[in-house]
């Protein structure tokens, strides 16, 4: 028999209602110890919302239960559920009152690792679900719904499904090779590999776009010294952030604001002025600045004029940007004329921030966004790529050794074939009561 596990459900501090969730064989025995229904005839039938006193140490608060009978329920197990009012003391009044009766405080994850472990979902759908708890965009909440709604794990068993079909193909072979007079038609089992791993390629691809929405795009403005670079911050984050004045140099530090263009998140970072001439604060600026320019995602090379130099080696997507447009004519390289004062072309270049971010985007929307995903994907592309290397001279024996490893590196994903410390790792990244 599994434990009792009980925790506080909802965010700590004061609000309208708390929740106090448990789990497991005899929770509704141990909830009717201290709940008292309004109706003497209550017979607690499941999926039902009944109103009572929640008796606890010292005090009582009128409140509700709900049960929900196993196997149908969050996590597979019997579950009751109080509902009291908000106050943190009330909801730790009633958290420590099923204590004393019998249950475990529940670990970080726990309820969700239940359900895992009950077959209620996926791994890949628990991390979707964490991914939508801890979202700060719409494009995670989104993203991390699909994962949740188990859409990779749909991809994922239907590439293993694939594999399963070779690797019996070529197991009849090795163990009944007279039963097959033609033996294994090779040609098809290479295509068929084939197949699945560029099924596989195609998941990779989504993890470009996907690493973004996980963790947003770093975009760095970059520039000569008065060419507008805070006044283009100040103007894309809708508020003064950085200091804007015409002394050449104003800016000596990295200064950071963020925006959501599309529901994607971008870390702006105002640089200093790119100049020869520079005091020894500036200088070192200047230096986070280049460094900023090549690192960065995206690079805004801000200038109002033809002359401009830009560091070389930028690793990201490179947009030049010719600012004061509202008075000067634009000139040179420039891909956007835009007026940090006016507002003149900022939707243009915010259009154009995003379309760099999600070069190469998914047609149907999902992306990975877990790079324990990508990872494992990668893995198994390998594998696949070694199968067919040499694949017209190799044994059935490697050939199915190099599937089977692909196989399992899938199953990390789902969960199938994850160890107990990957397990681990993933719940870890809840909260207690979820």
């Amino acid at each position: 028999m599994r434990e009792i596990i009980s925790a506080i459900a909802t965010p700590r501090g004061r609000g309208g209602v708390a929740i106090i969730r448990l789990s497991g064989e005899g929770c509704l025995s141990l909830a009717q110890k201290m709940f008292k229904p309004t109706s003497a005839s209550c017979a607690f039938e499941p999926y039902r919302m009944y109103s009572g006193a929640i008796s606890c140490d010292g005090f009582e608060d009128f409140g509700f239960l709900v049960y929900f009978a196993a196997p149908r329920s969050f996590t597979g197990e019997d579950v009751v559920e109080f509902h009291c009012h908000g106050g943190p003391l009330i909801a730790e009044g009633v958290l420590k009152r099923t204590l004393s009766l019998g249950a475990r405080a529940a670990d970080r994850g726990e309820f969700t690792r239940r359900a895992f472990l009950n077959g209620k979902l996926s791994l890949s759908s628990a991390e979707g679900m964490a991914d939508m708890i801890n979202a700060e965009s719409s494009a995670l909440l989104r993203a991390g719904g699909l994962l949740y709604r188990e859409k990779l794990t749909e991809k994922i068993t239907k590439i293993q499904r694939s594999l399963k079909d070779i690797l019996a193909a070529i197991a009849v072979e090795i163990d009944y090779p007279e039963e097959d007079e033609d033996g294994l038609d090779l040609k098809k089992t290479g295509k068929d590999i084939e197949k699945v791993l560029s099924e596989i390629n195609q998941i990779l691809r989504g993890w470009t776009v996907g690493e973004k929405i996980k963790n947003g795009v770093s975009v760095a403005i970059c520039g000569s010294p008065n060419v507008g670079k805070s006044s283009l911050l100040n103007a894309l984050l809708g508020y003064e952030k950085a200091i804007v004045s015409p002394i050449a140099g104003t800016t000596r530090d990295a200064v950071e604001g963020r925006i959501e263009i599309g529901g994607i998140l971008f870390d702006l970072i105002d640089t200093a002025g790119l100049r020869e001439r520079a005091g020894s604060v500036e200088a070192a600026g200047i230096e986070r600045a280049k460094r900023a320019a090549l690192t960065s995602d995206i690079a805004l090379f801000v200038s109002d004029c033809a002359e401009s130099a830009f560091p070389q080696d930028v690793t990201g997507k490179i947009i030049r940007v010719f600012n004061k447009c509202d008075k000067l004519k634009p000139e040179g390289e420039y891909d956007i004329a835009i007026s940090a004062k006016t507002g003149e072309g900022l939707e243009k270049l915010r259009q154009m921030l995003y379309a760099a971010a999600t070069a190469g985007a998914s047609a149907d929307g999902q992306y990975l966004i877990e790079e324990r995903h990508f990872s494992a994907l990668s893995r198994a592309a390998e594998a696949l790529k070694d199968s067919l290397s040499d694949f017209d001279i190799a044994t059935c024996d490697l050939i199915s050794v190099d599937l089977k490893e692909a196989w399992d590196c899938l199953g990390e994903i789902t969960g199938e074939t994850a160890s107990e410390e990957i397990i681990d790792t993933v719940f870890e990244k809840f909260c207690v009561g979820k």
